[in-house]
């Protein structure tokens, strides 16, 4: 079962963005950009080394060079269920 993107963020995880150069398999000396995004676990970022793996096996551009960021949208600490509120006069 997948977790929704706020269990995911709960639970460590944050966005990761990705800006891939590649060349283009005709022309290699053209550059091209692709972006990637996703949820993923700094600092170690799994699912971004996957893509990169499946990038270099399975398509004919090869990558010069990868540039991401990392971005945390909340913390366990950050984030609390209310159950209520109240109004004062």
């Amino acid at each position: 079962m997948q977790m929704s993107e706020t269990e995911m963020m709960l639970k460590g995880y944050g966005l990761t963005t990705a800006e891939m150069f590649y060349r283009m398999p005709d022309f290699t000396s053209v550059l091209n950009t692709f972006i990637w995004q996703d949820y993923d676990l700094a600092p170690d970022h799994p699912r971004l080394f996957k893509f990169i793996e499946f990038w270099r096996n399975e398509i004919e551009g090869a990558l010069h060079s990868v540039r991401f960021t990392h971005r945390k949208m909340i913390a366990p600490g950050q984030w609390r269920n209310v159950q209520g509120e109240f109004t004062l006069h």
